[in-house]
This record gives structure tokens, sequence and C-alpha cells, in this order.
């Protein structure tokens, strides 16, 4: 039996859209079993003759994905010199699109696995963060990229849910007197943890708004005046033990909170790490 000749998928990226492309195709047809390779990350002109050449010695065909219009218009027409049967994957699509949209395509191969790998991106960092609210799994400390530690509705949550919608992997520690924090908090990379402070009027009006919200008796200390001090003071005392800055949230948005404590992360970690000069 005559070999079958292998077809070529030209891609400016990975090649994944053109493989899948063809499989899709070859899945209409029972037994049967085509080789073909990826000639992927293909930028220039010279790549271009080179993959063309590759299929003319081989009488195997091309099947492209190529988003830089004058790469694709390059190997058609070689293809076409050649003999070289190539099929423009992409071509048709983005002409329609251009002028469906009246502006021209960015022409940079990658876009939407980057777009993709984005969204997974934040997707696997918000299931992180939910996973370690609260102090949950203090094992696992090392493997987030912000920590927040603070007192009881200080605005853990949701500026760790927050910032976990922008990507990043949070886990929040509550500071509680009379409870030590765990030892993993003193073990990981301190320019990840930031510290939550907070006026302890406003933390009071919060703790008032909880207890109505439970039916509880306001006569607890949970918000007394006197008691939310010294909670405040006592992870201050934490903070600086640790070598944590301190972020105050009072009365202030959430997003001006977030962009503060990545503003505190990154620009430490640019640092040395001060138990690793």
């Amino acid at each position: 039996m005559t070999p079958i000749p292998p077809i070529y998928i030209v891609s400016g990226g990975r090649g994944a859209s053109g493989e899948q492309l063809l499989r899709t195709a070859l899945a209409q047809f029972n037994d049967s079993d085509v080789p073909f390779e990826i000639i992927g990350n293909v930028t220039t002109e010279a790549q271009v003759q080179a993959a063309v050449e590759q299929a003319e010695r081989t009488g195997g065909s091309i099947l492209h994905t190529l988003v830089d219009a004058n790469l694709r218009q390059k190997l058609i027409v070689l293809a076409r010199e050649r003999h070289v049967t190539a099929i423009d994957a992409i071509g048709a699509l983005m002409l329609h699109l251009t002028k469906l949209l009246g502006k021209e395509p960015l022409g940079r191969p990658g876009l939407y696995r980057q777009i993709r790998e984005t969204y997974f991106k934040r997707i696997e960092a918000i299931e992180f963060t939910v996973d370690h609210d609260d102090g949950r799994k203090p094992h696992e400390l090392d493997r987030a990229e912000i920590v927040l530690v603070g007192v009881s509705r200080v605005g853990k949550t949701p500026l760790s849910i927050y910032l976990g919608t922008l990507g990043w992997k949070v886990a929040n520690v509550p500071l509680v007197v009379g409870i030590d924090p765990p030892e993993e908090l003193f073990a990981i990379d301190p320019r990840r943890v930031v510290g939550l402070t907070i006026d302890p009027n406003n933390l009071q009006a919060f703790r008032y708004q909880r207890q109505d919200r439970l039916r509880l008796d306001r006569t607890s200390t949970y918000a007394s005046l006197d008691s939310l001090i010294e909670e405040i003071q006592y992870a201050k005392r934490i903070c600086q033990r640790g070598g944590f800055p301190l972020v105050d949230t009072t009365e202030r948005s959430i997003e001006e909170n977030a962009e503060e404590v990545i503003a505190h992360v990154t620009r430490r970690l640019k640092q040395a790490r001060p138990d690793n000069p």
C-alpha cells in the first residue's frame, strides 16, 4: 500500500487550532491514519519557505492557520509555485470578519490561547482563595501568592476574593487574641504577607451589623470597644513580629485596598528576602 503523504500544520503559535481542525475532519473517515507534523512558531518568510520546501520534498500538503496576513500570502504564493496543496484554515474567516467589523485584525498568533490561559488562571486563583479562606489549610500557606492577616470583620475575605478575581492565589488568616497564629505564617516568605487594620469605631459598627444579622446579644465583648482596641493592637504586634506591612481599610473601597496590597507585595518581592539576604 502506498504510504499516505504527510500533512504539515503551519502555525504562528503552537498549532493547536490546526491540529484540532485536522483531527475533527479525520474523525469523519473511519480507520484512516494520516501522518501530520506541526511546524509551529512560524514568524518569518524564511520559515514559511522552509515549510513549503519540506512539503514539496515529501509530497505532502499544508494546512495553515497563520494570522499574519503577509506570511499567509507568502505561503499561498510559494505553495502555488511549487505545486504544493495548501489549505488556508483561517484566511477566509479573517477576511469576512474584517469586512463585518470594519477593522483590521491584530495579526498576533496565540491570542486566543493567552485569553484562555488567563481565564483559567483566574478560575484556579478563585478556587484556591475560597479553599484557603479564614485560616483553612495553614499547611498550604506557602502556595499562596498573597496572605492577608487581620482581626475578624476587617475585610479579609471580600478582599481575598477580589484579589482572586484578578488572578492572585490568596489565603487569609484570622488573628485572635489568646490564640497563636499558625507557625506556618512565620515560615513562609514574609514579603507575601500583608496585615489589615481598621479604626476600632468602624470595626465596632461592622461587628454590630453582624450581631444584628445573627440576632446576637450586643452586650457580649465581641463588639466591645475596649476589646476591639486590644484585638487591633494584638494584630499590629503580630505583624510587627513577622515584618508584615499594614494596610488600613478604614472607609476605603475594596479596589483601593487591593491596589495597595498588590503594591506592597510586588515592591517587596523585588527586594531581597529578609531572612535570606
